[in-house]
């Protein structure tokens, strides 16, 4: 049986779920990996960029699922994993892939982890970030227009057709398979201190 502790952490775009999983980094640092569904997006080398550009990147179908299922089965049994690596300035599966070793803790982060439920059988804490839909969405253009090259224009249009149905569609109610929710995720301090100590337990209890 694997002793490794694996965290899933899920919640709309723009809900905090990066700044949970920054915080258990600087915590515990070399002892958690991280995993993100968002780097197994489908590859769509085929298509031209004003195609790709126009794919539903919220709906379950955009990722390459039984793929992530199939590495964190590896990072488990203690192998070395090679996740793929996705390119938003493009829309595309780059050509890169990022290392990632075996630890004790595994923090698996994306909107709809939940969703599937095989994926989601492969975690032992379910963490659902919380936050309202205002907040979400001024969080998204903020970072999309500042490290993904988008424009506002695309950031509206894309959250209006795309990611609010499917939240409305698939996130939302993916919360009910979470362990716990977390109202206003890094900032709910209480919530955080309690993840980090049943993770320090489980670095205690492991060594």
């Amino acid at each position: 049986m694997s002793d490794v502790l694996v965290i899933g952490i899920a919640g709309g775009t723009g809900s905090g779920k990066t700044t949970i999983t920054r915080k258990l980094v600087e915590k515990f640092g070399d002892e958690v990996s991280i995993m993100y569904h968002d780097n197994y997006y489908k590859a769509h080398h085929n298509l031209p960029y004003e195609e790709r550009a126009k794919l539903n990147y919220d709906h379950p179908d955009s990722f390459d699922t039984d793929l992530f299922i199939e590495d964190i089965k590896k990072f488990k049994n203690g192998e070395t994993v090679y996740c793929p690596v996705y390119d938003y300035s493009i829309h595309d599966r780059s050509d890169d892939v990022v290392e990632i070793k075996p630890t004790r803790v595994l923090i698996i982060e994306g909107i709809l982890i939940f969703q599937n439920l095989e994926l989601a059988k492969q975690m032992d804490i379910k963490i659902f970030v919380d936050t309202d839909a205002d907040v979400r969405i001024l969080r998204r253009i903020v970072r999309d227009i500042n490290e993904r090259e988008r424009t506002l224009e695309s950031v509206i249009d894309q959250y209006l057709t795309t990611v609010k149905p499917m939240h409305e569609q698939f996130v939302e109610p993916s919360k009910r398979y979470a362990d716990i929710i977390i109202p206003e995720g890094g900032h709910n301090l209480v919530a955080l201190d309690m993840v980090l100590e049943r993770v320090k337990a489980h670095l205690s209890n492991s060594k």
